[in-house]
């Protein structure tokens, strides 16, 4: 079964942890001093947050898959959406291994069709640009 992924940018890490943590009734699965990420089973949805004062709201939405045959089914979706995408292919990126592409909507939002296999000690890699807003 594939979750829903929303990233927001905010100002200030803790008072956004300590907002969303009640609203969800839950601790972050993931918390770093940038970051932070709710795996939640109700409502099924991985939201997740990162320290951008500089730029606030939406980062990106994105669709993520369970597994590699999942991937492919999302990909194929992109495909008939007929926009440009970016694929992004194996890479480090929210403290996670994944693989990923990339496709923009029609209103600017920039969607994220992924499959996470591990974990990372580091927000991204310096050669990949995993968020399209990051700083890396």
């Amino acid at each position: 079964m594939k979750r829903f992924h929303v990233n927001l940018s905010v100002k200030n890490l803790q008072e956004s942890t300590a907002f969303y943590t009640a609203l969800f009734g839950a601790a972050p699965t993931v918390l770093k001093p940038d970051y932070a990420k709710w795996m939640l089973e109700d409502p099924r949805i991985n939201f997740a947050i990162s320290h951008r004062p500089e730029s606030v709201g939406i980062e990106h939405l994105g669709i993520q898959a369970e597994s590699k045959d999942e991937l492919s089914e999302v990909y194929a979706r992109l495909k008939e959406a007929k926009g440009a995408i970016r694929e992004e292919g194996k890479c480090t990126c929210c403290y996670a291994r994944s693989e990923k592409s990339w496709i923009t909507d029609p209103q600017g939002v920039d969607w994220e069709a992924f499959y996470t296999f591990g974990e990372s000690t580091v927000y991204g890699e310096p050669t990949t640009k995993c968020c399209p807003e990051a700083a890396i």
